[in-house]
């Protein structure tokens, strides 16, 4: 007799259910890490580290979720991560992601690596959409993206400067991991079916085309040279470290997110949760600070505006929502914890986003 599915009452439950859906290949490139996932466990581990001294008769009746973050009104401090290949979780991909943050009321980045046009994303919602960059040996290539996520109506790049080369995806490379040659990635800016679509023995197919196309000699200087063809707002994403996110200020950025590209990059790398104190310290309260990485429950969201994010972003389990149910799916999952975090806000005393401060958080004995 066959047994009913558990009811799908958190973020875990909807990977579980993913998990069930998806092909083996796309599972284990959407959730696995570098190595032998050490920065991937200890990322979330993280956040539970963390202990909320919380306050009591604070009047939490009315409350609200509402945040500022570069000009955009959010009715919660979350944007979507930038996440590659997402018509390999439903056909709609980053058009169905996007229409589910919109109705969520947060922001969503684009990824690179996306499988639906930025046009066309773009005109699926209205809200805030940031489109994430990399820099290219051709720089023409990179100036052609840049002019073509202006003219969408893309609002800032997220520059994203942790992956000189690819880490070490072993998943990847015992699955073979590929992109199907229905799928199409055509945000590039350059010709990569061949690679892409052709299993490799001794790397995967996407490290031999970073390998090929973007420019791992990328320095501080190259954020001048973005500037210069330019007129939006550049954050720096990949940053782990308070020297470097007081340099990226220093070198005009509007803001750095804080990230190890969930883990999948270096293995044994700072979990976020842990960076994320020294990173706004070294900023001292200029540009935006944001923070991903193994968000995973409202009090993770709570935790991070107390260390001094001012949002964060949420990654693989809106892959999980788009697998389970498109769309709706992707909807359900941020809704899921856009209530947690109403509901940790209420219960740590806290009745705005303007309440949440860093003596929220137990300093270790």
């Amino acid at each position: 007799m066959p047994t009913t599915p558990p009811p799908l009452i958190n973020l875990h439950a909807f990977e579980a259910a993913a998990a069930e859906r998806l092909p083996r290949m796309v599972y284990d490139y959407y959730a696995g890490g570098a190595n032998d996932e050490v920065s991937l466990r200890g990322t979330r581990q993280a956040w539970d580290n963390l202990a909320i001294r919380y306050r009591v008769l604070q009047d939490v009746a009315d409350r609200s979720l509402r945040t500022t973050v570069l000009g955009h009104k959010l009715e919660w401090p979350v944007f979507v991560a930038p996440m590659a290949f997402q018509r390999l979780a439903t056909p709609e991909g980053e058009v169905a992601t996007a229409r589910a943050a919109a109705q969520s009321g947060a922001g969503m980045i684009l990824s690179t690596l996306s499988t639906c046009t930025i046009e066309a994303v773009r005109a699926a919602t209205d809200g805030p959409l940031w489109f994430q960059l990399y820099i290219y040996r051709d720089r023409g290539v990179t100036a052609d993206l840049v002019r073509r996520a202006e003219q969408a109506g893309c609002s800032a790049l997220v520059l994203t400067v942790d992956t000189p080369l690819l880490g070490r995806r072993e998943r990847d490379l015992l699955n073979g991991f590929h992109v199907p040659s229905d799928i199409p990635v055509p945000n590039l800016g350059v010709d990569i079916r061949d690679t892409l679509a052709s299993q490799q023995s001794t790397a995967s197919a996407l490290g031999t085309f970073i390998e090929r196309y973007w420019d791992a000699s990328i320095a501080w200087r190259d954020l001048a040279w973005l500037q210069s063809i330019t007129s939006l707002p550049i954050l720096v994403k990949g940053v782990v470290r308070g020297d470097d996110a007081r340099r990226a200020l220093d070198h005009g950025a509007a803001g750095v997110i804080v990230s190890n590209h969930g883990a999948r990059q270096l293995d044994t790398a700072l979990a976020t949760a842990r960076a994320l104190p020294e990173c706004a310290d070294a900023m001292a309260g200029e540009g935006v600070l944001m923070v991903d990485g193994g968000i995973r429950r409202g009090t993770d969201v709570l935790k991070a505006l107390a260390l001094g994010a001012q949002a964060v972003l949420l990654g693989r389990p809106v892959l999980w929502g788009l697998a389970v149910n498109g769309r709706e799916g992707a909807f359900d999952v941020m809704a899921l914890l856009k209530a947690e975090c109403d509901l940790a806000f209420a219960l740590a005393g806290c009745r705005t986003t303007a309440d949440v401060t860093r003596d929220l958080i137990a300093q270790p004995a």
